[in-house]
C-alpha cells in the first residue's frame, strides 16, 4: 500500500475539516452513500472489462478489483444492517461527472483518462478512510482502516495501467485531473457525499428522514 503522505501528494488537497464535520454528523448518510461508491466501483471496472477486450493486464486487475469492490459492497451493507440504516437511492454525487468532463472523446486517450479518473476516485477515498479513522466509533474504524490497504492499492494499479497503456507520458494530464479534482473538494457542493465537496447546507440528514418516510 502506498503511504498515505504519497496519496496526499497525488491529490493535490487533503479533505477540509468541514466535510469531516458534516460527515460525523451524518453517518447513516455516509454509510449509505459509501455503499453507492463501492457497487459503482465495481460497476466502472466491469464495464472497462467489456470495452476494451484486448488489454490483458487491464482485463486481469479490473476482475480482481471488482470482486474486492463488490466484497467491500456486501461489508458496508452488513454494517448497515447492524446499525438499522436502511439502504436508499441518493442522488449521484457531482465528483465522478465533474471529473469525467474531462475525458477526451478518441481512443486511446479516453481509455488513459478512465484510468486517470479510477487513480483519483480510489486515492481519494483511501484519503477520506484516513481523514475519518480517528473521530469514528471503533467498529467503523477498524471496518475503514481494513480498506485503506486495498483502496491503496486500487489507486496504484489504475496508475499503472495508465502509464503502461498510454504512448506518451502522462504527467501533464494527470495534473489537469488534479486540478478539477480539487476544485471539487474544496468548492462549496449543495450536496453530502462521500466525494462531495465543503456542503454548504447540513441538510443531509434531514432529506434521508423525509426519504425513509416515503418508503
Amino acid at each position: 500500500m502506498p503511504h498515505i503522505a504519497e496519496i496526499k501528494e497525488f491529490l493535490h488537497c487533503d479533505t477540509p475539516e468541514a466535510w469531516v464535520e458534516v460527515a460525523l454528523r451524518n453517518i447513516d448518510l455516509l454509510l449509505i452513500d459509501h455503499a453507492h461508491c463501492e457497487k459503482k466501483a465495481a460497476s466502472t471496472a466491469m464495464s472497462l472489462m467489456y470495452r476494451y477486450l484486448d488489454r490483458l493486464d487491464m482485463l486481469h486487475k479490473m476482475s480482481q478489483l471488482a470482486r474486492e469492490e463488490l466484497l467491500h459492497f456486501e461489508q458496508v451493507l452488513e454494517i448497515m444492517r447492524q446499525r438499522n440504516i436502511q439502504y436508499l437511492h441518493l442522488s449521484p454525487a457531482r465528483y465522478a461527472s465533474g471529473l469525467r468532463g474531462l475525458l477526451r472523446t478518441h481512443e486511446p486517450a479516453r481509455f488513459i483518462d478512465l484510468l486517470i479518473v479510477g487513480a483519483f476516485v480510489e486515492a481519494r477515498s483511501c484519503e477520506r478512510f484516513a481523514a475519518l479513522i480517528p473521530h469514528l466509533d471503533a467498529d467503523l474504524a477498524k471496518f475503514y482502516r481494513s480498506l485503506l490497504r486495498s483502496e491503496g492499492r486500487h489507486y496504484q494499479d489504475y496508475l499503472a495501467l495508465a502509464e503502461q497503456y498510454s504512448d506518451q507520458p502522462i504527467q501533464e494530464r494527470i495534473k489537469e485531473f488534479a486540478i478539477k479534482e480539487r476544485e471539487l473538494i474544496e468548492t462549496p457542493d449543495t450536496e453530502f457525499r462521500f466525494h462531495s465537496g465543503i456542503p454548504v447546507l447540513d441538510n443531509g440528514a434531514n432529506t434521508l428522514t423525509s426519504r425513509k418516510r416515503s418508503i
